[in-house]
């Protein structure tokens, strides 16, 4: 496994520089300092655009690996861990996929969500232990996901990864990152220095977050779990769903609340069951 790299690396990171733009950030009012952070904030969806057509070959690998049967899962840790548990956590409701299907795991285990253990990262046979313990064949794909591009639990889960032909990306924040050796893809939206000197929970997080979106949804999209934009696979949890669910089952077939609610009662709340029922109906009048 590769060793971790040393401190001079660390501080020649781009994320890792003071930002001239928020110097003396501690003196100004609370409205200047708002202003600055929304400044910043707003290079972030530029940086994540220019990444697009490496995050389309991300995605393409993904698709690939689900269709034939395989899973995805996030890698990380601190914040980036956290970001694709996040992602990971929310596709069965949105898109009503198995739990197994995308799974986030983080650097110091479940407790680490909640908690920072800052150490975790640093042993890369952690990542491996995880991958192995849940099956990571050639049909599976990960995407690492750190700031720095350098956290080694991540560099092992993507050695691991590439040893066994499971797709391989990477997801960092600045150039020549070291995961990059051992990526298939890597998507690498530079954000630029932090407001706060080094803290990558704000640019970085952002951008990595932004790309997750991309990366789920598209993903669920080539899958076939929307229909043109409506999420006719999500799972009906609460009541704000069921009513969300009731006005897409409207939109798709024009019948009213009260028939859109039957029918999804009907079909055990699924949307696109619902639709499809009430479209034969009217079909055969």
């Amino acid at each position: 496994m590769s060793e971790h790299p040393n401190s001079s690396e660390l501080g020649a990171l781009t994320t890792e520089q003071p930002n001239p733009a928020s110097e003396g950030l501690d003196v100004l009012s609370v409205q200047e300092m708002l202003r600055v952070i929304n400044e910043e904030d707003k290079l972030v969806p530029l940086a994540v655009e220019r990444e697009i057509p490496r995050i389309a070959q991300a995605i393409d690998l993904v698709v690939d690996r689900l269709r034939q049967g395989g899973r995805l899962f996030y890698v990380g840790a601190g914040t980036s861990g956290r970001l694709g548990v996040v992602d990971a956590s929310e596709c069965p409701p949105t898109f009503g996929t198995d739990p197994e299907l995308v799974q986030g795991l983080i650097a110091g285990g479940p407790a680490a969500v909640f908690q920072s253990q800052e150490g975790a990262e640093d042993h890369p046979e952690e990542a491996v232990r995880e991958l192995q313990s849940r099956g990571l064949s050639a049909q599976d794909a990960i995407v690492a996901l750190s700031a720095s591009g350098r956290t080694p639990f991540c560099i092992g889960a993507l050695q691991y990864a590439r040893s066994v032909g499971a797709a391989a990306i990477a997801l960092v924040c600045n150039e020549n990152a070291e995961m990059s050796r051992f990526a298939e893809v890597t998507l690498c939206p530079v954000v630029g220095p932090e407001v706060v000197t080094g803290s990558t929970r704000m640019k970085a997080g952002t951008a990595e977050k932004l790309v997750l979106n991309m990366i789920s949804t598209v993903t669920m999209v080539r899958l076939g779990r929307v229909k043109g934009n409506l999420m006719v696979d999500m799972q009906l949890r609460c009541g704000k769903l069921w009513e969300r669910a009731t006005r897409l089952v409207q939109r798709l077939t024009g019948v009213s609340a009260d028939e859109a609610r039957a029918a999804l009662e009907q079909h055990e709340g699924s949307v696109r069951l619902a639709a499809e029922a009430l479209k034969r109906r009217s079909e055969l009048g």
